[in-house]
């Protein structure tokens, strides 16, 4: 097919319908959002005197907000999702790309006991802060990057007679794609104080779901939980090697669905 202005003519013509579809698109969005956000709540009235006295409770609580959250995607804007890999089942550290907060969903849902390391200003937040409390998640102060990382470390170090799927986003944020922020060393002091593997996760669902927009994008998101790591590497080779698979396994996910860092 000929170009156009040097773009393919069915290329142009997919983001002219693209462009059309947009307004459309947008109020599914904002339906979807609401919908997900009147669900939190609701579920989280309902499932908290069980969460509240138990951490099985605040668990099913939120896998069952998790299935609502994806089934509803998936008919309401389009948007289906992948999990790839084997995602770990033993004790284990996961390094985990984050580009929006469906990837917290999609690990949560294909882990059976995950919990996360997460910024302190979200325990204060209305039944997240409870539930994500109840579940073990660790709070940590990001201003404050060396007690953090020590904070990390101990609070790891008390809760390891509970086995489970331990989650750090070792770039410290939701990072769009195609944009590039280092990775931080607190990833390699809890890799080597737990002496556990760590099984990188990959992804590309900040294409379909941007942080702080309404749209949601039809697609196929997708998490990838790569071959792991074994415990016992020294902290700058583990780190290179960290951020080397998850950023070329993400990289290829993204150019798998369409990215092009040039539009």
């Amino acid at each position: 097919m000929a170009a156009v202005g040097g773009a393919p003519a069915h290329t142009l013509m997919e983001r002219a319908a693209g462009m059309a579809n947009a307004p459309i698109q947008w109020i599914r969005s904002l339906a979807f959002i609401v919908n997900i956000y009147a669900m939190m709540l609701l579920m989280g009235l309902f499932f908290l005197p069980w969460a509240m006295f138990s951490s099985r409770g605040a668990r099913f609580g939120c896998r069952t907000w998790c299935r609502w959250t994806l089934w509803t995607m998936s008919w309401m804007v389009g948007l289906k999702t992948e999990i790839r890999g084997t995602p770990p089942t033993d004790e284990v550290l996961v390094g985990a790309k984050h580009q929006s907060f469906l990837d917290i969903i999609l690990i949560y849902s294909s882990t059976p006991a995950a919990t996360f390391i997460i910024k302190r200003e979200l325990k204060w937040a209305p039944f997240f802060g409870q539930y994500t409390a109840r579940l073990g998640c660790i709070f940590v102060d990001r201003g404050r990057p060396v007690a953090a990382i020590r904070q990390m470390v101990s609070e790891v170090a008390r809760g390891l007679r509970d086995p489970g799927q331990l989650v750090i986003y070792p770039q410290g944020t939701r990072v769009a794609p195609g944009v590039d922020v280092p990775y931080k060393p607190g990833t390699a002091v809890l890799y080597e104080e737990m002496g556990r593997d760590c099984v990188p996760v990959a992804t590309n669902v900040g294409m379909f779901w941007p942080r702080r927009r309404i749209m949601r994008r039809p697609g196929l998101a997708v998490v990838e939980f790569l071959p792991r790591i074994e415990a016992g590497l020294g902290k700058n080779a583990f780190m290179e090697r960290l951020e080397r698979e998850v950023e070329g396994a993400s990289v290829k996910l993204m150019r798998e669905a369409g990215f092009d860092a040039e539009d």
